[in-house]
């Protein structure tokens, strides 16, 4: 693994968790998905402890789905996760219909 650019190992706030770390001990989160295509990216980070947490499936059209969502409008978090269920039954199924 390559080691860290001169000048980036400040600490970095982890945007799971809010807690600052130093940048080698963080991991890059892409919200794209594509950690290796650098070129003009802006990279968040997560904290190693909230990075062994995260699921690491697959994410295909996620970014997106919330993003529609997010353009709705503003709402509670509640909301914009009844909002989330609505639209991934519409696009997808229910779990129960996928489990047939």
């Amino acid at each position: 693994m390559w080691g860290t650019r001169k000048g980036e190992n400040g600490g970095v706030v982890c945007v799971a968790c809010g807690q600052t770390v130093q940048r080698s001990a963080a991991r890059e989160y892409d919200k794209e998905g594509d950690r290796w295509s650098r070129r003009g990216k802006t990279f968040e980070y997560l904290c190693k402890r909230c990075h062994r947490e995260l699921c690491h499936q697959p994410r295909d059209e996620l970014e997106a789905l919330l993003v529609d969502i997010e353009r709705e409008g503003r709402r509670g978090q509640g909301d914009f996760l009844r909002r989330y269920n609505e639209v991934v039954e519409e696009r997808y199924g229910s779990l129960e219909e996928r489990g047939r």
